[in-house]
């Protein structure tokens, strides 16, 4: 082992013989310390022994570090052997932990969009459609061509979504003063959507919060209850509803509307008492024409399995099979209807009827229901309400017959209202209601 006391003028000369791969110079000052030199390039190194095996650490470039400080970087590293640490393993966990420091600061500087783009892969798989769509609609970047729906005097771009201008910012500065001017702005001229927008944004920063990544930039106070409370109108329950005597008029004018996937949509939407999202999502593997029953994506248990009626049959088998959807459509990216509101407002418009939501209709087949004395148990049922009482949680399993005894009294009833021909199960059907 060649041992001299290293000097910069020795480093400098020391240099790699032909046709051997490395050569080490030790110091004499601190034993453990060398020069290695390889093709091209010489740096410090650190050797010693640990649990008789030989432990050898870089230390660095020659032109990097001077003398002096690769001797006291040699002297910390035995110290560390003489402790029993594997100098190896202290600089990989040195490495780690200056890597870590690196991303945690990338991290507070990135915009919280990072984030939440992160919280939509992890929870999207628990998530409805509607419910992803949500999350995209208020975080979109907007600027997008308007090809529908544009009113006089409207841009001809789409608007950033709602949660866009938070979502730009860094994660630390989303704080309860910035959330309250952001929710003063956009309740005064979208308070629903900003209501929507507004929880969507509490579930993600408590989301953020239980995350050891991002926990340390989230504020717990950013979405407090008195926010809301201060800044968004109170919110009045809906009770959009289709009376008995405004059933001949829309049924009229539904039924007109151009494009049959849609009539055959909000005719099935009222006689089922579907979510909007469930029916639009039903499928034709879902449709059993033989045993006359549906099986329905169900958001509370899953899936349930609801009568097929007679008219609403009559209506599916009457719709083209473009794709698996039942509700198709040749223009959607999804393949399947997305937007029936439009066909269903021209509808109103027609027909002289108030304003009325799809979810209106399924409040109204619940109420029509109660003109056939139907129990509430069994409405429920179909519609796919949790159970609300004790009996009806434990002590009710309704086979589907008995369902689809009060589920047709229910249909024929409403097509009678409106002066619609009743198909020959349906005529049956009317007259054991009449009896």
């Amino acid at each position: 082992m060649n041992r001299e006391r290293l000097t910069a003028d020795r480093i400098r000369r020391f240099a790699l013989p032909v046709g051997v791969k490395q050569v080490f110079m030790w110091d004499t000052v601190a034993p453990r310390l060398a020069v290695r030199a390889t093709a091209g390039v010489k740096a410090f190194i650190f050797e010693a022994k640990m649990n008789r095996q030989t432990v050898r650490v870089t230390i660095g470039d020659v032109r990097a570090w001077n003398l002096d400080d690769a001797r006291a970087e040699a002297n910390r590293l035995q110290t560390l052997v003489d402790q029993g640490i594997d100098p190896r393993e202290d600089k990989r966990e040195r490495i780690a932990a200056a890597a870590a420091r690196r991303e945690q600061a990338r991290r507070t500087e990135a915009p919280a969009l990072e984030a939440w783009n992160a919280y939509i892969a992890a929870r999207r798989a628990k998530w409805s459609v509607r419910h992803l769509a949500d999350h995209e609609t208020v975080s979109k970047e907007g600027g997008e061509r308007r090809t529908r729906g544009r009113r006089p005097g409207e841009l001809d771009k789409t608007l950033p979504g709602a949660l866009r201008p938070l979502l730009l910012l860094p994660l630390a500065q989303i704080d309860a003063d910035r959330v309250r001017a952001w929710l003063k702005e956009e309740a005064a001229h979208r308070p629903t959507h900003a209501r929507l927008a507004y929880g969507l944004l509490r579930a993600f920063l408590n989301w953020c919060a239980d995350r050891p990544e991002y926990r340390g930039q989230t504020h717990a106070d950013a979405c407090a209850a008195r926010l809301a409370r201060d800044e968004l109108p109170k919110k009045a329950a809906k009770d959009d509803c289709l009376q008995r005597e405004q059933l001949p008029l829309w049924f009229e004018h539904v039924r007109k509307l151009a494009n049959p996937v849609h009539a055959a949509y909000l005719q099935s939407l009222l006689l089922t008492g579907a979510r909007r999202e469930e029916l639009a999502g039903l499928r034709w593997d879902d449709v059993d024409f033989q045993w006359k029953s549906m099986t329905i994506r169900d958001k509370v248990e899953g899936e349930r399995t609801i009568p097929l009626t007679p008219h609403v049959a009559v209506l599916l088998a009457q719709l083209p099979r473009r794709n698996e959807w039942v509700f198709s459509s040749p223009s959607a990216a999804s393949g399947r209807l997305r937007e029936p509101r439009i066909g269903h407002n021209k509808a109103l418009a027609a027909a002289g009827l108030p304003p009325l939501t799809l979810h209106g209709l399924r409040r109204s087949f619940g109420t029509l229901a109660e003109w056939v004395e139907c129990p509430a148990g069994v409405s429920a049922q179909i519609m796919g309400h949790k159970p609300s009482a004790t009996a009806e949680k434990h002590y009710r399993r309704r086979p589907l017959d008995l369902l689809r005894q009060w589920h047709t009294k229910i249909e024929v009833w409403i097509l009678e209202q409106a002066g619609i021909e009743q198909s020959a199960e349906g005529a049956a059907a009317l007259r054991l209601v009449r009896t």
